[in-house]
């Protein structure tokens, strides 16, 4: 049984007097125990929605939550605070989600508080173990956030994470504001961390490079939608949805050459709609330049292309060869 099993979630906010805006729209995924998934997709896509619901930050619509075999969206104070023992985030802005006004051993030891865990020295004794685990000195404790660099603070966020031992964690783009030396070392950091402790992560980036290290499967989402989900081999090397192709064109790649330069010449065009904008039929087709009649008309169901291999395309399995589009 999956650790964390979400089927048909529905996430939709209020926009204006009227307009409903649907940020998640019929989203299933699976994680199990120890497994890292990835979640890709350009800024807007409503991945972000998507994990904040998962840990009850956002409210549902409709849809069911099941981690551990509980329903979170049906759990009650009790059980909501216990269950956020087991499943953290590590958010984008390692920045932002510190106090300034806190003592990085402060804003650790505040979750470790706030859970009545251990007293004050058993507290603070945590809070120096895990600064250690997270590759800081456990004298940092008594600094301030400013006095950090941002690779620094994300140690910082990364470690609050861990001061309640959780078994599933959302990193919500943890490296995308790091420069990429830093972003190495907190990926191979978080890595690590999975291997020692068995943690599951949510991943969700929009660097497909990032998510192709650290992941052993991947979902794209648009729209809303999940549109492709596969292990993270197969949808790196047959890609089945154009718009899982746009992504793969961004990804700088030497050995591709020429080949790389012609595919990108023959993906999406444009960025993604706003959330509040009605699209008819398939929701990638105004920006897919390979859409016919039938992508206006109707809404794709999802397609297996292969065993674990899913799109949601009309020309799914044979995306590839559709229209001339260029095999890699």
């Amino acid at each position: 049984m999956p650790l964390l099993e979400i089927a048909d979630l529905q996430v939709s906010f209020k926009s204006g007097r009227r307009q409903e805006v649907r940020a998640v729209d019929g989203v299933s995924l699976a994680v199990a125990s120890g497994e890292s998934v990835g979640l890709v997709g350009e800024s807007g896509c409503g991945k972000s929605t998507l994990g904040n619901t998962i840990l009850r930050l956002v409210p549902a619509c409709s849809g069911q939550i099941r981690f551990e075999n509980q329903d979170v969206l049906a759990l009650g104070c009790g059980d909501l605070f216990r269950y956020r023992r087991r499943a953290q985030m590590i958010f984008q802005d390692p920045y932002g989600s510190l106090n300034p006004r806190l003592t990085i051993g402060a804003a650790i030891e505040e979750c470790l508080a706030v859970h009545r865990l251990g007293n004050r020295l058993e507290r603070r004794e945590r809070v120096r173990h895990l600064l250690e685990t997270v590759g800081l000195e456990s004298d940092y404790a008594a600094r301030y956030p400013h006095e950090f660099s941002g690779g620094q603070r994300q140690r910082v966020g990364i470690a609050r994470a861990l001061a309640l031992d959780p078994v599933f964690i959302v990193a919500d783009e943890p490296v995308s504001a790091l420069d990429v030396s830093v972003q190495a070392q907190i990926l191979n950091l978080l890595k690590d961390l999975q291997l020692s402790r068995n943690l599951a992560y949510l991943f969700i980036a929009h660097d497909l490079s990032v998510v192709r290290y650290m992941c052993s499967r991947v979902l794209v989402m648009y729209f809303g939608r999940i549109v492709e989900a596969a292990d993270a081999a197969e949808l790196f090397a047959h890609p089945a949805h154009p718009y899982t192709r746009t992504l793969l064109a961004a990804v700088p790649d030497i050995e591709r050459g020429l080949r790389a330069a012609r595919a990108r010449s023959a993906v999406a065009q444009g960025e993604v709609p706003s959330v509040s904008t009605a699209v008819e039929g398939c929701s990638f087709h105004p920006r897919c330049p390979y859409a016919e009649e039938i992508c206006r008309e109707q809404t794709p169901k999802d397609h297996e292309v292969s065993p674990g291999h899913t799109s949601r395309c009309h020309f799914a399995g044979t995306i590839r060869l559709h229209r001339g589009m260029i095999s890699q």
